[in-house]
């Protein structure tokens, strides 16, 4: 079998795996194009924005929960915070109120939150590709 990618890109760089999952983490992606998979890193920042921008469109509550009664409601906004910074710009922005009577309103959470735990796997991958498991 003939390795096609450039040695550059193969070669581990551990060094990078912090950076990385930082900037995977804050922009869905960027990790990826940090570590110089340009591809990858573009094809993670469509599919999560998308999913993250379908579900606002949604009327999806962005909702900040650290109470310790509701573990469902902490463990939904863990999710969503996952998205990193396209999440807290949303919610600077004033779309975080959701709208509860919209016939959309749970796709859109749905949406928001697999986008989040969508990242966190996309972090865990730009931290494999940094340390050479990948």
């Amino acid at each position: 079998m003939v390795e096609t990618r450039p040695a550059a890109a193969v070669r581990p760089r551990p060094a990078a795996a912090v950076p990385a999952c930082l900037l995977a983490w804050v922009v869905p992606g960027a990790g990826h194009i940090y570590l110089r998979r340009t591809g990858k890193g573009l094809l993670f920042l469509g599919a999560i924005g998308a999913l993250f921008v379908l579900g606002v469109a949604m009327d999806a509550r962005l909702q900040m929960y650290f109470g310790l009664d509701d573990p469902l409601a902490f463990l939904r906004s863990l999710a969503q915070m996952a998205l990193g910074l396209p999440y807290f710009a949303a919610r600077a922005l004033g779309f975080d109120t959701g709208l509860v009577t919209s016939v959309t309103h749970e796709y859109g959470n749905t949406f928001t939150e697999v986008g989040g735990l969508l990242n966190i796997l996309v972090v865990l991958d730009a931290y494999d590709t940094a340390t050479g498991r990948k």
